[in-house]
């Protein structure tokens, strides 16, 4: 699908960005792939991993800006959107532009891509938008549902389709827990927020193989959610630095004990699959409909999907490997 097509992907210098452009110019050869952002000085880093490859094109913009995402979307055949405000702290206290980026920014997008002729628009969102309880997950909410319904109202006459993949704490990312630990570890002591707090892990890899799986799939309005293992964030602190001393400094503003990733409320149109979740929009019976919903298998009213009732579990030597083998990677992407 991806082959001789030009995709466009928001906030593109991030860490998913830079994993998604090497792992699809390498999967499959686009004939135009647009990094989209607002960061001259990223792009210029990241112009630099790309030398030579004609494929690349760098667009300087900001999805508060529909004007400029008109221009960079012309002739795009399908888009990512990764751009996001999303530390949750910085959103609590800067919560106006926060909503400018996750909400109005997505509502500029989606008009965009319908104006455009756009085929297919993925949309990344987290764990935080699941029963959110901090602006960041709240915004992200807003902006799965103006996606989802965007199918049913903007879109329905035109050819544009748009869905959300939702995922966690992606291993290794700019401003996750692993680089922000292994930046401490030297200090002998590692600030913990509760020993009892869990986070779903995944790896960039995985999280761009998602969105390849949502482009194939999807027809509209679905929100795959993959299946990921969970973790003990002390045991993360562990191995990382095993000798180092825990300090408990209690959870910060807008952070959850655990994360869920599919609620209750969710569970009645969820379907599951043998590498994830598909949650069915509610809208024109589309929750009830045989296409979109394949070969999933409902599953139990009542399921949730959370960090701590997770049945399957990282193990402190998994996560060890997994350092061993990005250790060059890990908080520089």
């Amino acid at each position: 699908m991806l082959n001789n097509s030009s995709i466009l992907i928001t906030g593109g210098t991030g860490s998913f960005g830079h994993s998604f452009a090497q792992l699809t110019l390498k999967k499959y050869n686009p004939k135009r792939l647009i990094i989209f952002s607002r960061d001259e000085m990223k792009q210029w880093e990241m112009e630099k991993l790309f030398e030579g490859d004609q494929r690349v094109r760098f667009f300087i913009g900001d999805i508060r800006d529909k004007d400029r995402l008109y221009r960079a979307l012309q002739d795009v055949d399908f888009v990512v959107h990764a751009a996001a405000t999303k530390i949750v702290p910085t959103a609590e206290y800067n919560p106006f532009e926060c909503v400018k980026t996750n909400i109005n920014g997505a509502m500029n997008l989606i008009d965009a891509c319908i104006d455009q002729n756009v085929k297919k628009v993925v949309a990344l969102s987290t764990d935080k938008a699941s029963s959110p309880i901090n602006l960041y997950g709240a915004t992200k909410l807003a902006s799965d549902k103006l996606f989802i319904a965007s199918n049913s109202t903007y879109a329905r006459s035109n050819e544009t389709s748009f869905s959300v993949v939702r995922y966690g704490n992606v291993m290794g990312s700019r401003g996750s827990i692993v680089p922000f630990f292994l930046s401490k570890k030297d200090q002998g002591e590692l600030p913990i927020t509760d020993e009892r707090m869990t986070r779903f892990m995944i790896s960039l890899d995985q999280g761009v193989e998602l969105v390849w799986q949502a482009f194939e799939d999807m027809l509209g309005g679905e929100i795959y959610v993959k299946k990921i293992p969970s973790m003990k964030i002390i045991d993360v602190a562990k191995v990382i630095a095993p000798k180092a001393k825990h300090k408990i400094i209690g959870i910060r503003p807008g952070e959850k004990l655990h994360e869920q990733m599919i609620s209750i409320e969710d569970s009645y149109s969820t379907y599951e699959y043998s590498n994830y979740y598909k949650i069915l929009p509610q809208i024109n019976e589309w929750g009830k409909d045989i296409l979109r919903i394949k070969d999933g298998v409902k599953v139990k009213e009542g399921f949730i999907y959370s960090s701590e009732n997770n049945s399957e579990w990282m193990t402190k030597t998994e996560m060890q490997k997994w350092l061993d083998t990005n250790q060059n990677y890990i908080g520089k992407i």
